[in-house]
């Protein structure tokens, strides 16, 4: 399995804490915010990892960054989103990067408690399909929701003016190498995206969706200034990522 890290966008929610650099160099507690997930990536034991962003600041990873030896990783690598089309236009720039093998998607500002190494060897003996991670949330409509039946998702909702349930779709996506053949089959969103949401239902359409619900917290760190505060707050006072792979 590889890993793919989305670290593009404007960060505007931010502003103007984003307006000279991009929103995942900025620092969460100690370190800055794209640390969390490559350190999750690696501990969780993948070792190749791509790193997709865009925008004026895009050389600034590589000098942070460097090779991504510092992190474990066997091969840190970059590519340049032209624009903001939305989470499944980046993830098909790593189309390339896969060559066929199931991917770990993770957004740049999503930091999570512990490794999920258990997720990721559940998605390899499954075998096939998707695997989303799920986290209960007080502001249900700031995301993508999944309707559930027992411990089945049924459907995903983008960000619900009536949700479901307070059960989020974070963002950590597992994916086999038929999702970039479901990325050419979408049609823009009202915001003129390819949504990540339709990929997702898409998957659940055919049957090849399970969902794990996510143990310890989850902190989106770009969703808005206050939510940016809490993420700090949050690893200063617990720590992130603490648990070894199973």
């Amino acid at each position: 399995m590889k890993g793919v890290i989305l670290a593009g966008g404007t960060g505007s929610r931010l502003s103007p804490l984003t307006l000279v650099t991009n929103k995942h160099l900025l620092p969460v507690y100690n370190k800055p915010m794209i640390y969390y997930p490559i350190e999750c990536m690696a501990k969780s034991g993948i070792g190749e990892v791509l790193v997709v962003t865009g925008g004026n600041n895009s050389g600034d990873f590589i000098r942070l960054l460097k090779s991504g030896s510092g992190f474990g990783l066997k091969t840190l690598n970059y590519t340049y989103q032209d624009g903001a089309g939305g989470i499944a236009q980046a993830l098909a720039l790593a189309e390339g990067f896969a060559e066929g093998q199931a991917i770990c998607l993770i957004l740049g500002d999503n930091i999570v408690e512990y490794c999920i190494g258990a997720a990721v060897k559940r998605f390899c003996q499954q075998g096939s399909g998707a695997k989303i991670l799920l986290s209960q949330v007080e502001n249900p409509r700031a995301y993508g929701v999944a309707e559930m039946e027992g411990e089945r998702v049924v459907r995903i909702d983008e960000k619900p003016k009536d949700p479901k349930s307070n059960w989020a779709v974070i963002g950590i996506y597992f994916y086999d190498n038929k999702v970039f053949d479901i990325v050419r089959t979408l049609k823009p969103s009202a915001r003129n995206e390819l949504e990540i949401t339709d990929v997702n239902n898409a998957y659940i359409e055919r049957g090849k969706m399970t969902a794990d619900k996510l143990d310890g917290w989850w902190a989106d760190a770009g969703e808005n200034i206050d939510f940016y505060l809490k993420a700090c707050n949050t690893v200063s006072h617990s720590g992130a990522n603490k648990l070894p792979v199973p």
